[in-house]
């Protein structure tokens, strides 16, 4: 089969190196799988275009019910849609984009939801067949670059001195866009830091949203102890992980964090915010800790900081769970299965 897979491909970002990722299990079995960025089209009439050319596409797959799913409307190819998170958790709420994803869902061959939550919000707000739509967890993969530099990192991140092996490094991993609300925790953790200076925040991600980054440039540029970093590649991104202390998550809304669950493969404790999307996969004191407030950030992050027990059995019950919940393997079975249904 020769499929056209649809996403929102912002480098560096989570949503492009899962497609990229489930590519690869549709290319392993034997099928043509071409990704382009759904900014590339302005309609429905473009894919259409598309899919007519020879060899004409036989299939569709696409992440986000309403910016890559509205474009499918007209085809007349079947197609398969995966959920990003904020189609269900954010797009809803607006009328008529919640009729537009509800057409898409109710056309698309098959559906995929990364928790069981997204799975009955999309049921409930968009009056889906429950047997339409598949729970499948992200799976996840993590890979280390050989010649990791940490003082050079911390360099490149605008941390100087000459104590940064004492420091404590807790790392917020998003793009630079609203739902993910990089500045939630800033004024806060910068309060913090002047009373403990060895606790930095590095925020690290590509820069998505224009005026968005403007801002935070400036936020962060007053704030101490807060520093804005451009994203890295994955190795050199996890390698990083791997020698900070935490790993923070202060978004709005989340379908499934990927960086929570590298965090979790590669043995850092993550502090993330109290939202549905975060629940599913962080059970507070168990595998993770949760905030509700930048106040509550402070105290679960000393938390972890004075209980070394605590730190301990969350890194431990971390990786125990992305064993168990998060195999590349089951990923792999699950799209393969549904990819063959668009015959």
């Amino acid at each position: 089969m020769k499929l056209l897979f649809l996403a929102v491909l912002d480098p560096k970002s989570g949503n492009h190196t899962t497609a990229e990722r489930i590519r690869s299990y549709i290319e392993s079995a034997g099928h043509t799988c071409e990704l382009r960025h759904v900014h590339e089209f302005q309609s429905s009439s473009d894919i259409a275009n598309l899919l007519s050319q020879n060899p004409q596409f036989d299939g569709v797959l696409a992440i986000h019910l309403y910016k890559a799913g509205r474009l499918l409307l007209d085809i007349q190819v079947p197609f398969g849609i995966i959920f990003g998170g904020t189609d269900i958790n954010e797009d809803v709420k607006v009328e008529t984009r919640r009729g537009v994803m509800e057409k898409v869902l109710h056309k698309a061959r098959f559906a995929v939801a990364f928790t069981d939550r997204l799975k009955k919000d999309a049921e409930l707000y968009l009056h889906s067949q429950s047997s339409k739509i598949c729970v499948q967890p992200q799976g996840i993969k993590t890979q280390l670059m050989d010649d990791f530099s940490w003082a050079e990192f911390l360099q490149r991140s605008g941390v100087s001195g000459c104590h940064v092996e004492r420091l404590h490094v807790f790392l917020l991993i998003c793009g630079l866009r609203r739902v993910k609300d990089p500045l939630y925790l800033v004024k806060s953790f910068s309060e913090w830091h002047r009373d403990n200076p060895q606790n930095v925040l590095i925020i690290i991600g590509p820069r998505i949203d224009p005026v968005l980054t403007d801002e935070v440039e400036a936020v962060v540029k007053k704030s101490a102890g807060v520093f804005l970093t451009r994203e890295r590649s994955q190795p050199e991104l996890h390698a990083a992980m791997k020698r900070c202390f935490a790993l923070v998550n202060s978004s709005v809304s989340e379908g499934m964090s990927a960086a929570i669950l590298e965090a979790m493969d590669l043995g850092l404790p993550v502090v993330a915010r109290d939202i549905p999307g975060n629940k599913a996969v962080v059970q507070h004191e168990v595998n993770g800790l949760l905030y509700s407030s930048p106040k509550e950030f402070v105290h679960q992050s000393q938390r972890l900081l004075s209980d070394h027990g605590l730190r301990e059995k969350v890194i431990r019950d971390a990786k125990v769970y992305v064993m168990k919940r998060h195999s590349l393997k089951q990923e792999r079975e699950t799209y393969q299965r549904l990819v063959d249904t668009l015959h």
